[in-house]
């Protein structure tokens, strides 16, 4: 009987790399059976994910973004790392730049972002970071969270995976809240996300993700 591979994970940052820890400490835990983090790119040579990453034995590369002239000349080079590693799953962990079309064709349904809101709240173009969790407070919501989906051509438009929510308190800065929603949220979901994905649990269908059992 032929036992089936892990799929291997390469997760794309671009700084701390706090989404990444959790992936690691998920596989350390033995939360991602089916799947192995076998790259870590980078878009900075500067980003301390990568210092995460060598501690952690795993390999790593730097594409710069600052080497390409262009998003399309960036795009392919990012694209082809990854092709040439054999990579089943892209997790974009705070990767700061939204790549070309190139690379969403060469993965289709298999790269997946977490996202510091509940979609379609807070999402879209110039909704990153800090930025998500002041709209959010200057909103005045009382819940927010944060949501795993697929990557497709529209910024945060892709089918969603999971969502967790995450209560507003008073008193909350968008720091403040930033944190509680990557400890409550996004360091639970990014990790089950990725490992329904290599346990060939979820599939996509006219825009929405079904999980199996």
């Amino acid at each position: 009987m032929t036992i089936p591979m892990n799929k291997r994970i390469a997760v794309l940052v671009s700084g701390g790399g706090t989404n990444l820890q959790a992936l690691i400490d998920a596989k350390a835990a033995g939360k991602l059976p089916h799947g192995d983090i076998a790259l870590v790119l980078s878009s900075s040579p500067e980003a301390y994910a990568l210092t995460r990453a060598a501690n952690a034995g795993i390999p790593s590369v730097v594409v710069d973004r600052k080497a390409y002239g262009s998003r399309e000349e960036y795009t392919h080079a990012v694209t082809e790392a990854l092709k040439g590693e054999n990579i089943d799953l892209c997790i974009l962990a705070g990767f700061m730049y939204i790549l070309d079309t190139e690379f969403i064709e060469a993965f289709r349904n298999a790269v997946i972002n977490v996202h510091p809101a509940l979609i379609p709240s807070f999402c879209g173009d110039g909704f990153y970071g800090l930025r998500v969790h002041k709209a959010a407070l200057d909103y005045g919501v009382k819940v927010t969270g944060a949501t795993v989906h697929f990557v497709n051509e529209v910024t945060d438009g892709g089918p969603i995976i999971l969502q967790k929510a995450v209560a507003v308190e008073e008193g909350d800065t968008p720091e403040l809240l930033q944190r509680r929603v990557m400890e409550q949220a996004e360091w639970e979901i990014l990790p089950l996300a990725a490992e329904l994905f290599c346990a060939g649990r979820l599939s996509v269908k006219d825009g929405r993700v079904s999980i199996s059992e």
